[in-house]
């Protein structure tokens, strides 16, 4: 990959907010006009490479160019990429923020491949930028039976806690990248878009915590360009740079990706706002997050990837269709976090895949009460260890059709409350007893305050195996507390074998578990 230092693309990073309209209101004149400014000189790719969503036979390639041009892509099975097949992409113009996104299809399964993206200028044909190299392994087959290994956390650069130099930046992403992982699954807090950054924190034992900061890190983000400038920010750090050049994503987002708890509907009664519609806000970090994510830009966000015949990966989307945060006790089952199409969608899919295990990637925890506030709830749970209630009662839907269907393999894969722990469920210890027992595993933050842990609902019968949690609320990562999960899966035996690590990849605590029988 070619290097890029830091001051570089934080050059590149300020300029290009400020020739995207900066300020400018989505759907507002004037917002996707094109820069007043024309760069001289060679195209410049400012913020990596990137791959997502990679199947057995296609993937995304993504990147960002610092003025118009022309996507190419060259990939091939070769490191050298002597032989390389040409893809043309798409233009990269301001109305995407100069980013674009390549689907290569027709991909050999099971393979490691490896590519190189320049941009081509548009006003000097033939002038292109210097290029950009990346890899990723497609998936297995749906008859390949090999080992596969990935790793999964979330909520990065929250509670202030940025991109600081002198503490190595985002050095978790140095740690997954080492394991060598077939996927990167994002549990969601991609970004922090409601979490400014100041210069410089004093930590408990009086060294100075100092950030690098942005324009758009400097305040919430309100307009389009500064829900894009919190992408752009993550991207400055070289550990997340050469990680997402070698490792391809599964991104699901939350809440931070617009602001803390929210929900569809919501008004805001908050002063840092001069939005305060939710809805609003969210169209608009949600353009963001479909520009800056090598993820699908169209269809739902909810979707499903094989990985072979060991492992399908079902990532939902547990705020598009969320209901708003209350006491959560209600009785009504038209309410929830998925709504009626997700929640049959996730059944059928379920019931349907031969996969030996089924992930369900849920960027909220199912027994592990999140509050929102003295009297409202922003998760699943409530804290009431009697019959589902509320959003419970979506999950005890699902729980129940798939113990009925007679699917087995379930594990449920989560981030969010920014501390590690290992979850058992099991209707023997639970005020329902129609499901099979399962697990869910939680890891993060990989770069944020650590808090927890929080208080279990034992509606499904929860028991805490492991948990390693902070001392104090909104421990930096300076003090440890960061973490990543990591799954693999034996090409023979089919056992699922689990790594909660911490951010040096530090294993804390290691389970295996066997193939199901049927």
């Amino acid at each position: 990959m070619t290097q890029l230092d830091r001051r570089t693309l934080l050059r590149a990073s300020l300029v290009a907010g400020a020739g995207v309209a900066g300020g400018a209101l989505l759907g507002a004149p004037g917002a996707l006009a094109a820069p007043a400014w024309r760069p001289a000189g060679r195209p410049l790719l400012t913020h990596g490479v990137q791959s997502g969503d990679v199947t057995a036979d296609s993937a995304l390639v993504w990147t960002r160019a610092d003025r118009p041009g022309r996507m190419l892509v060259e990939l091939s099975r070769r490191p050298d990429l002597r032989g390389a097949r040409v893809v043309r992409g798409p233009v990269l113009d301001p109305t995407g923020d100069f980013t674009g996104r390549v689907r290569l299809r027709g991909l050999p399964a099971g393979e490691r491949l490896y590519y190189r993206v320049r941009v081509e200028s548009l006003d000097r044909p033939g002038l292109a930028s210097e290029p950009l190299a990346g890899s990723f392994a497609t998936a297995p087959g749906r008859h390949q039976r090999r080992d596969v290994r990935f790793v999964w956390t979330g909520d990065i650069v929250g509670q202030g806690w940025g991109i600081s130099p002198d503490f190595d930046g985002l050095a978790i992403f140095r740690s997954m990248r080492e394991r060598r992982p077939d996927f990167f699954l994002c549990s969601g807090d991609t970004v922090y878009a409601d979490g400014p950054l100041t210069e410089s924190v004093t930590l408990p034992d009086g060294r100075i915590w100092r950030n690098l900061v942005t324009p758009e890190k400097s305040k919430v983000a309100e307009t389009l360009a500064e829900y894009r400038g919190q992408f752009a920010y993550n991207l400055l750090d070289e550990h997340l740079r050469a990680f997402a050049a070698e490792v391809p994503q599964v991104n699901q987002w939350d809440d931070h990706e617009v602001l803390n708890n929210w929900y569809p509907g919501e008004i805001l009664d908050d002063a840092r706002y001069t939005e305060r519609r939710v809805d609003v806000l969210a169209a608009r970090a949600r353009q963001a997050f479909h520009e800056w994510v090598p993820a699908p830009a169209d269809g739902p966000l909810h979707r499903k990837l094989s990985y072979g015949p060991l492992l399908d990966v079902f990532v939902l989307d547990m705020r598009t269709y969320k209901d708003p945060n209350d006491g959560n006790t209600y009785a009504d089952p038209h309410r929830g976090l998925l709504g009626q199409e997700q929640r049959e969608w996730l059944i059928r899919e379920l019931t349907r895949s031969r996969a030996t295990w089924k992930v369900i990637a849920n960027d909220l925890p199912i027994g592990v009460v999140v509050p929102d506030g003295p009297t409202a709830q922003e998760g699943v749970a409530q804290g009431d260890p009697g019959a589902p209630a509320g959003r419970e009662l979506e999950f005890a839907e699902v729980l129940r059709a798939t113990h009925r269907a007679g699917v087995t393999g379930l594990v449920f894969l989560t981030a969010d409350v920014h501390y590690s722990a290992a979850l058992h469920y099991d209707p023997a210890r639970a005020a329902v007893g129609d499901f099979s027992p399962f697990w869910e595993f939680v890891s993060g933050p990989a770069h944020a305050g650590a808090f927890g842990p929080n208080a279990l609902d034992g509606t499904f019968g929860p028991q805490a195996v492991f948990v390693h949690a902070p001392p104090r609320a909104n421990t930096s990562p300076a003090e440890g507390f960061q973490h990543f999960g990591e799954v693999t899966i034996d090409g023979e035996s089919a056992a699922l074998t689990v790594h909660l690590r911490d951010r040096a990849g530090t294993a804390l605590w290691t389970t295996t578990l066997p193939a199901p029988t049927h």
